[in-house]
């Protein structure tokens, strides 16, 4: 069995991450290197993908759990502040059926290299990301998996994987949203010591119930 480590997003991990965005043709949402759920405030005219996810990295406005296998990154899931990653699918049906407070992270990408999946890479790419956040202080997680009803799905539609592989990893399902995704959430408690070394996204400075 293969043994990962986790190691956060960034700029010592960039050249990695970049491998894998390169071998998967810079991944979903026509090549958007991940940066489809971020914020566009002070992005540069004209930045987009591979340019404006490295420049989000190096001035620690991007997050995520990397999984590497030895030297290469096999897999990430994305994680910040809602400030930072302000775009999620649905957001309009989100917003209209929220009635609890933001959440002080968000989980909006897991995506596994396809020579690595189906052998549990997401779930360790999940975890690590919640143990970033727990050695980051912890708070309140909130993802949007997708709810496939027991219906099997092709993996490289799966961007945020699967309802059950959430409730595996302490999440509590809130509602539906959209078609066939809905909003899960956990709280995870801050940890006193990690082998794991993060730097906390901005946290949004009001939280407010949606009225």
């Amino acid at each position: 069995m293969n043994e990962y480590a986790i190691h956060p997003l960034d700029a010592s991990t960039w050249d990695a991450f970049a491998r894998l965005a390169e071998k998967h043709n810079g991944m979903g949402f026509g090549g958007c290197w991940c940066t489809w759920f971020h914020s566009r405030e002070g992005r540069p005219e004209g930045e987009m993908g591979r340019p404006w996810k490295e420049r989000l990295v190096r001035e620690g406005k991007a997050h995520a759990a990397l999984v590497f296998d030895g030297d290469a990154a096999v897999a990430w899931c994305q994680y910040g502040s809602p400030e930072e990653l302000t775009n999620i699918h649905h957001r309009k049906d989100y917003e209209a059926n929220r009635t609890e407070e933001l959440p002080d992270y968000r989980l909006t990408c897991i995506f596994v290299d396809r020579d690595w999946r189906r052998k549990g890479v997401a779930g360790v790419a999940l975890r690590g990301a919640l143990d970033l956040i727990a050695n980051a202080g912890g708070g309140v997680v909130e993802g949007y998996p997708q709810d496939t009803q027991g219906k099997k799905i092709s993996a490289k539609f799966l961007y945020n994987t699967t309802r059950s592989l959430y409730e595996q990893t302490g999440f509590t399902y809130l509602r539906p949203k959209g078609k066939n995704h809905c909003v899960m959430r956990r709280t995870v408690p801050p940890l006193v010591t990690s082998k794991f070394q993060a730097t906390p996204p901005a946290r949004h400075a009001q939280r407010s119930p949606k009225r």
